[in-house]
């Protein structure tokens, strides 16, 4: 698997998290990132899909 990476941002009274994930293309065998800005609780589930 790929390396992971969360980041916590503050915005006004909302908390956010940044999550940043590498996925392996199936055509082309290449890496992307992938980033979402999400709840803290969401984090984990974002970070298992495939």
């Amino acid at each position: 698997m790929a390396k992971k990476s969360v980041a916590t941002l503050q915005t006004g009274s909302k908390r956010l998290t940044k999550a940043i994930k590498m996925v392996k293309s199936p055509k082309s065998g290449a890496y992307t990132f992938v980033e979402a800005i999400m709840d803290p609780e969401n984090v984990n589930d974002f970070l298992a899909k495939k």
